[in-house]
């Protein structure tokens, strides 16, 4: 339930994002967006309502999980995709778009709140319900922050890189509408040395689970490497 709840919250962020008022892209997985399928009335509707479905969900249908455990999980749902969350890091990100001397500090900032806070509950949630300790959720906390960050790095170089036939959505967009971005800011060789970077940073922080680490550690392989 946490895992359909989580992604919920992640289509509802995709169709918001791609509004006309937001990064208005007419693309999504190679396919027309929501709003230019069904309207832009339908589609801010669309989300608001996956949105309340996902707290919903995710109270009502775990089971066999003692009842703070559960709570625990809706709090950090909610923050994920509040104003020190989601929706926080695309107020700033808009804010940023065309304005000079925006600072790779100002990039990560809008990046852990906008990207990495959803990586950060999917992994804690699963943690937190699977009956983790404290310091091992912090443990995952900090590992998804760092595939959060890289994730958005290889996003940025992707845009860049890549087509819009391998992409699925439309390339070149970030310079288009002249957004900060890790490539802007370090260069390509200086992003794909970022991207390693926080890729390491979040391996290391889950060296205390051994072996069991290896499924999300390959996982961090794969974000950096993907072609889209």
């Amino acid at each position: 339930p946490a895992a359909v709840s989580i992604e919920m919250i992640h289509t509802m962020s995709l169709i918001h994002d791609d509004l006309p008022s937001m990064d208005d892209d007419d693309l999504r997985r190679g396919k027309p967006t929501n709003h230019v399928v069904y309207g832009e009335d339908v589609a801010i509707l669309a989300g608001d309502a996956l949105l309340s479905e996902s707290f919903k969900h995710v109270a009502l249908n775990t089971k066999g999980v003692a009842p703070e455990r559960v709570l625990d999980v809706v709090v950090r749902l909610g923050k994920s995709v509040g104003p020190n969350g989601l929706a926080g890091g695309q107020v700033m990100d808009l804010e940023c778009e065309g304005k000079e001397g925006v600072t790779l500090d100002d990039l990560r900032w809008i990046h852990t709140h906008k990207t990495a806070t959803l990586l950060q509950v999917a992994v804690a949630s699963g943690a937190i319900l699977g009956g983790a300790t404290p310091e091992e959720v912090e443990a995952c906390e900090k590992f998804a922050l760092n595939i959060g960050l890289a994730f958005q790095v290889a996003d940025d170089i992707l845009d860049v890189t890549a087509s819009t036939e391998d992409l699925g959505k439309t390339a070149g967009k970030d310079e288009d509408t002249d957004k900060t971005t890790y490539p802007k800011l370090m260069g390509l060789d200086g992003a794909r040395e970022e991207a390693q970077r926080l890729t390491d940073e979040a391996k290391k922080a889950l060296e205390p689970f051994g072996e069991r680490a290896a499924p999300l550690n390959a996982l961090a392989d794969f974000i950096i490497t993907r072609k889209n």
